[in-house]
């Protein structure tokens, strides 16, 4: 459990970013007291969180961007590496860790490369790629004090961690865990980043860096071959945009599930929420369930790789289609549920800039700390998002060569009179989508701020890493008044720590007449800060 000093939201006037750790959040405040726009500034924050929070994002993973200018004009940046052309015969199943988890390409520096493009295109950049990136390397250098999150993430895996090649050799003491508030040094993760910082983004793809990245791997067994990395390329999209309320939901495109948090606060559209539920109430987190659970029937038959699995996935969100749903959801009876579990961990970002621009992001390495699999000498440590593959031919997400994966990351911003208003997003994969309805509803039906909506109880349905029952996972302050309802009305319940990791560590930027309010979870190290 981490428990930040901040106990309210933060009120700027002019910007605002906000990020799971706090070195990270104040550096992309720098970018923006020094006229920077909010494109820059997450570059800034997304590269230090990649030293900062090795064990839940980094160089060797993927990444995603919300964009809006003051006037509403929405664009998303999708960052998702390919299954490789040549790929191993998985018979039973794909591993989690390990170099044979390790078998798509990794998107977030292109990423960072495609929205620096599109910032010098469409917002006019202030700064150098080189100065965004400089305060990432100099701490890779220099060292950082070991976060809460990452100490007690690596005591949580530390009985597999001697089976992950060349991992103990970076983050480990001489085979001692560092110690929260230790200073921790990734210097061959800093050569990587001055390389990057000299040569530009498609360094990673291409060049020296891309063939030490590939040799590195090889030499592990991957099938990784240059020309997998080449021709890995993020892709600037219109989003997916849904109604609710007085406003408009914008998320990303499929193979994401930015789409099944637009389904359930479309389900969600259909009720009068504050009129037939007290927040907080036992009828509050049952119809957000409800809604949940349908939307995720529809996600694990539809969303996939678009250019390998053909569906109009519009039609999820077509009103006479999400009025539909809504009949399916009893007010007073939970649907029984058994469904596929998704992992993940990643880190949100969220800036606004004195322009009236923002950016809405989350980067990822799939399961806390990836495959486990460091890239030869580049201090790189490589996703595992190919290990949610399905093995089955038949199903929209199974494995083929330059294949992406289904992606649980969907950060979304959110339009009132065609201008941002909240801009969101979260770690936690199958829950990132409940937790994003809970906070969106608080903020919108019952006129949150947004620390008071992050603060307040969460909840987890289905299956964890650490808990494989299909049940709904309430934090242990919610109520027991709240937990015996939700029992009666056919609600299977396992009980979870207040302030739980588990419930996600979202963050929010909301855009008022007043000025900025922000916030970063309470179950996280970061903060939000602006001026």
């Amino acid at each position: 459990m981490f428990q930040h000093i901040n106990t309210k939201s933060t009120f700027a006037t002019s910007a605002m970013v906000t990020s799971p750790h706090t070195a990270a959040s104040a550096e992309g405040l720098k970018i923006l007291k020094q006229g920077g726009n909010a494109i820059e500034a997450a570059i800034a924050i997304a590269s230090m969180l990649s030293v900062t929070y090795p064990h839940f994002n980094g160089l060797g993973g993927d990444a995603f961007m919300v964009l809006s200018n003051k006037d509403g004009d929405v664009h998303t940046i999708s960052g998702i590496g390919q299954a490789f052309e040549k790929l191993n015969n998985f018979k039973d199943k794909i591993p989690t860790r390990g170099i044979n988890s390790a078998i798509t390409t990794a998107c977030t520096v292109d990423t960072w490369g495609k929205a620096y493009e599109f910032s010098a295109s469409n917002w006019g950049n202030h700064f150098a790629w080189q100065e965004l990136l400089q305060p990432a390397l100099d701490a890779a250098y220099n060292g950082i004090e070991l976060t809460q999150s990452q100490s007690y993430w690596y005591q949580y895996r530390a009985q597999e961690m001697n089976d992950w090649p060349g991992f103990q050799a970076v983050f480990s003491n001489q085979q001692k865990p560092f110690l929260a508030g230790e200073r921790f040094k990734q210097i061959q993760l800093g050569q990587t980043l001055e390389h990057l910082a000299q040569y530009g983004a498609r360094s990673f793809y291409e060049g020296e860096l891309a063939t030490r990245l590939v040799e590195g791997l090889q030499q592990l067994g991957s099938t990784i071959s240059p020309n997998d990395l080449k021709r890995t390329h993020a892709r600037i999209e219109q989003p997916l945009k849904t109604l609710y309320r007085d406003g408009v939901l914008c998320g990303l495109q499929p193979p994401t599930q930015g789409v099944t948090t637009l389904q359930i606060m479309g389900i969600l559209e259909q009720f009068p929420l504050n009129h037939i539920a007290a927040e907080n109430s036992a009828a509050y987190y049952h119809l957000i369930v409800e809604a949940i659970k349908q939307a995720f029937l529809d996600r694990n038959q539809y969303v996939a790789d678009p250019d390998f699995y053909h569906f109009d996935i519009e039609k999820l969100l077509n009103e006479n289609y999400l009025k539909e749903k809504s009949k399916n959801i009893s007010l007073n009876n939970a649907l029984e549920w058994n469904e596929i579990y998704q992992h993940g961990d990643t880190v949100y970002i969220g800036v606004v800039d004195s322009y009236g621009n923002c950016v809405s992001m989350l980067q990822t390495i799939y399961y806390d700390w990836g495959s486990g699999v460091m890239a030869g000498d580049t201090g790189v440590l490589w996703h595992n998002r190919g290990a949610s593959f399905s093995l089955n031919q038949k199903h929209p997400n199974s494995l083929a060569p330059f294949k992406r994966p289904f992606h649980t990351l969907n950060p979304g911003i959110y339009l009132k009179n065609n201008q941002p208003f909240l801009l969101y997003g979260t770690q936690g994969a199958d829950g990132q989508p409940q937790t994003l309805a809970t906070i969106l509803t608080r903020l919108i039906d019952y006129q949150n701020l947004p620390y008071e909506a992050l603060a307040k109880p969460r909840f987890l349905l289905g299956k964890t890493f650490s808990n494989s029952q299909d049940t709904l996972k309430l934090e242990n302050d919610i109520g027991a008044d709240i937990v015996q309802k939700l029992t009666q009305m056919g609600h299977e319940i396992d009980i979870i720590d207040a302030q739980s990791p588990l419930a996600g560590q979202p963050g929010v930027i909301q855009i008022t007449q007043d000025g900025l309010y922000g916030a970063h979870d309470p179950r996280s190290d970061g903060i939000a800060l602006g001026f």
